[in-house]
């Protein structure tokens, strides 16, 4: 689900409910080890629980003085993002995807 690329940490197969704590955790550990952008081009299907997660990455990144910065969005996660009135809290990486 996870795997670290330098200072990029790779999401991939699924962000719902169902498995958005496992992720939370990994996740939450490799940010602690110096990520600075989370590449979400091989995420499949998602539900709102993936907005929670990034969320939940940012709140954690900036209590450790970190910056993090979201690469790939799925437009499904954008929607949802947008509908929630939460958009502009998801910085978005400039950086380009490393397929």
């Amino acid at each position: 689900m996870i795997r670290r690329e330098g200072d990029r940490m790779v999401v991939s197969g699924a962000l719902t409910l169902a498995s958005v704590a496992a992720v939370l955790r990994e996740g939450s550990a490799v940010i602690g080890q110096g990520v600075r952008t989370v590449d979400l081009g091989e995420v499949g299907e998602l539900d709102s629980s993936a907005l929670a997660l990034l969320l939940a990455w940012l709140r954690e990144a900036k209590q450790q003085n970190r910056g993090l910065s979201f690469s790939n969005l799925p437009q499904g996660l954008t929607t949802i993002a947008r509908l929630y009135g939460v958009a502009d809290l998801l910085p978005a990486s400039s950086a380009p995807a490393h397929r």
